[in-house]
């Protein structure tokens, strides 16, 4: 089985680690994330990461991993790379390897540095923290200052996002982070990216006033904005589970 890989520069001593990564990952006991990827967290050259395995791509995806584009655990890397030259905060990236056969990705692997955190935002979003309105209003100037870098999160979601209390304010953090974009993002587009935090009405409408209010945006329009991309991607959701449970 043949294999590629690049390590951060700060971390050329995990190379023999990252060559045996498997061995790390089979041998941690400790899974943090197990669904279409797995995450556990380990220990490498006495410093604690967190070692994301990859599912298998089918076949088709095999190819176009290997020769047409990058495959997850890639972009993963590169991502965050560039997360952090942009200085927005993720855990640090400490290499990637990816394996194949045939000429084809089988296993890829990415590690970080593992980051301590206090909750995600799903915890402010379900009122399971007192200062849950000042995550939220804090949350939307996180968000409003990544589209001004020009990072569209693709995968915007409850679970991604990591925060820390420190010296009392919010240390945002993202993750899950290899469906990204970087580009130029329209005023009001913006508020399309809240769509996927299912969020209570009175907290969409006070993310979108305190992304409005930073981004010197029309508050009412902001709200409809955000509103809509919710309610659209609600339906697209339920739509979909009916076809999914119909039978033909």
């Amino acid at each position: 089985m043949s294999y590629k890989y690049s390590l951060n520069d700060k971390y050329l001593h995990f190379k023999d680690a990252l060559l045996d990564v498997k061995r790390y990952f089979d041998a941690s006991d400790e899974s943090i994330h197990k669904a279409r990827n797995e995450l556990r967290i380990s220990e490498i050259e006495s410093e604690k990461v967190v070692i994301k395995a990859f599912k298998v791509p089918h076949l088709i995806n095999q190819f176009a991993y290997a020769y047409l584009r990058d495959g997850k655990a890639r972009k993963s890397y590169d991502n965050a790379i560039k997360l952090q030259a942009l200085h927005v905060n993720t855990p640090t990236p400490i290499g990637l390897i990816e394996f194949y056969r045939f000429g084809l990705l089988k296993q890829s692997y990415f590690i970080a540095k593992y980051e301590a955190y206090d909750f995600t935002i799903r915890e402010a979003f379900h009122r399971k923290i007192e200062d849950y309105k000042e995550v939220i209003k804090a949350f939307a100037l996180f968000t409003y200052d990544l589209h001004v870098k020009g990072v569209w999160h693709v995968d915007y979601s409850p679970g991604n996002i990591l925060i820390s209390r420190k010296n009392g304010s919010y240390h945002f953090s993202l993750v899950d982070i290899n469906r990204m974009e970087f580009r130029d993002i329209g005023e009001y587009e913006g508020l399309e990216n809240f769509a996927k935090f299912w969020a209570k009405e009175e907290d969409l409408k006070l993310l979108a006033t305190s992304y409005a209010e930073v981004a010197s945006l029309d508050v009412d329009k902001a709200i409809q904005r955000a509103s809509d991309a919710a309610k659209k991607l609600q339906a697209k959701t339920e739509l979909k589970r009916k076809l999914k449970g119909a039978n033909f």
